[in-house]
């Protein structure tokens, strides 16, 4: 159970890190807007998407908040499978392309890993009183 732990919290930790970064990125860095840009995408979604990542980061860490998390999980699993997708359709380079896919891999083992520490145990379910 420990190394669950260990592993929920690092990899927990890697993506809040990630979309904390991306956050600022998105609404500090005229290069990040200039790749809105060249995806396609208008200004504002690069803003409504910051704020999307930075309330899923809060979420990922906030305890006693089970519905709320997992649609956390869901958005990023959204998020970066568009991101690949988006990349792979404008021709940027293979590391934009995989990097939101690795990202991914993580956000996958954080989630699993959330699950089997906080699935109830067997020997803590009681029967049920005919």
């Amino acid at each position: 159970m420990k190394a669950l732990k260990i592993t929920y919290w690092i990899t927990t930790g890697i993506v809040t890190l990630m979309m904390l970064f991306s956050t600022y990125a998105y609404l500090t860095q005229p290069t990040v807007a200039a790749g809105f840009k060249h995806l396609g995408y208008p200004d504002y979604f690069r803003i409504e998407l910051a704020i999307a990542k930075l309330l899923g980061a809060i979420f990922l860490l906030m305890p006693g908040v089970a519905r709320v998390k997992e649609w956390a999980y869901a958005g990023f699993l959204f998020t970066f499978i568009s991101a690949s997708i988006a990349h792979t359709l404008s021709g940027d380079a293979i590391s934009n392309r995989i990097m939101p896919l690795v990202i991914l891999v993580i956000l996958a083992v954080s989630y699993i890993t959330y699950h089997k520490i906080n699935q109830p145990s067997l020997t803590t379910t009681k029967s049920p009183v005919l």
